[in-house]
């Protein structure tokens, strides 16, 4: 899934798009995401989560197909850009609708075979595994890139499909989910008080990440004067190194250390803070690069412990629920979050970077003030 954060800008401006509008494609992908993520996961309660698992899979090699054909047309200049962008943006949502279905199930599969004490680390093994991901994805995304802009969507449409034979053959389905309920399928709430503090810390955390990823690509651009094949191959490089750190953090810190989903978020917000103020001033690629590692580390810490938070403030039966609504929460941020960063971008460079990092601030207290409450002894 990451190749598509490499290339998209670039592939963009060799369009002729404007950043807001490549933002904006993202923006409705990740809305369509929010509102399919809860119902998928409530789905994986009734279906099974390999069921639903597989839809997401398979629905993703469909959708990266019809993306990256619409993107082809519109480059060679069948269709007019502006006709081009309406196309990419209806196909990202059918993609999208189809797509989220996999977060939710893969997170509500680890929920059902983790017991209580291992879910944090259960959680951190599925970042882990992401991340993993994220160092292969851009790296060969780069590299692929060199061939034609379009190559890594087309070879992330046949790794998923191989992926989705995988499943198909080697994953069992959940010991958890065995029948139909309409106990283990009801709907659970943004503003349960069980996972609100996680559902805030979530949606403004995702808000001010999909700011500054959504324009980091930009940035290494007109920072460092790239040509487009040269940003991707730049910029995938360094999500590669992202993600290498934060794979980093979850295998030597959250797989050896037994803390409280609010006690790891209290590390990780002060890593990203600082990462987001190298963001604003940075004049060079070392910086650039330099950044995107803390971020990376920082994200490794923060992403698992908010959705294990979410995971244990519920009961067995609302995973595949809680699931979804947690796994929304990042989707709704990168709805709103590439919006706010590409219009911000467009006046000033360094703003979308500013305004994250004097977000993350109060988040931080807050995180302290929450972490205080939740584990107050009860009379």
């Amino acid at each position: 899934m990451t190749v598509l954060f490499a290339v998209l800008a670039p592939l963009g401006r060799e369009v002729g798009f404007t950043e807001l509008e490549i933002s904006s494609i993202i923006a409705a992908s990740s809305l369509t995401v929010f509102l399919a993520s809860p119902r998928w996961g409530r789905l994986s309660d009734r279906w099974g989560r390999k069921k639903v698992l597989l839809t997401g899979l398979f629905g993703y090699v469909a959708g990266t197909l019809l993306f990256a054909s619409v993107f082809h047309i519109t480059l060679i200049g069948v269709l007019l850009p502006v006709v081009g962008y309406y196309a990419l943006m209806i196909s990202r949502i059918a993609h999208a609708s189809l797509m989220a279905a996999m977060m939710p199930s893969a997170s509500a599969y680890m929920a059902d075979i983790t017991d209580l004490a291992g879910r944090t680390k259960g959680m951190g093994a599925v970042g882990a595994a992401t991340n993993l991901g994220n160092i292969i994805g851009p790296a060969v995304g780069g590299l692929l890139a060199g061939i034609t802009l379009l190559t890594p969507l087309w070879f992330a449409a046949g790794l998923a499909a191989v992926t989705a034979v995988f499943v198909i053959f080697f994953l069992p389905e959940s010991p958890h989910v065995k029948v139909t309920s309409t106990r283990t399928t009801k709907r659970l709430k943004y503003t349960d008080s069980r996972i609100m503090p996680f559902i805030f810390v979530g949606v403004l955390m995702f808000m001010g990440m999909a700011m500054v990823q959504q324009t980091l690509a930009f940035r290494f651009q007109d920072v460092l004067n790239l040509t487009a094949v040269e940003t991707a191959q730049t910029f995938g490089l360094a999500m590669g190194l992202s993600a290498a750190a934060s794979l980093g953090s979850q295998l030597f810190l959250m797989q050896r250390f037994d803390l409280a989903p609010f006690q790891w978020l209290r590390i990780a917000l002060p890593i990203l803070i600082v990462a987001f103020g190298c963001m604003a001033i940075a004049d060079s690629k070392a910086l650039l690069m330099g950044a995107m590692v803390l971020q990376g580390a920082g994200m490794g810490l923060a992403g698992p412990a908010f959705m294990a938070g979410a995971s244990l403030a519920v009961t067995a039966e609302e995973q595949g629920a809680v699931a979804g609504v947690a796994g929304s929460c990042g989707p709704l941020g990168f709805t709103i979050g590439p919006l706010l960063g590409g219009f911000f971008y467009q006046y000033q460079p360094a703003l979308p970077y500013w305004i994250t990092f004097f977000v993350y601030i109060p988040l931080f207290f807050f995180v302290i003030w929450a972490n205080r409450k939740l584990t107050r002894p009860k009379p």
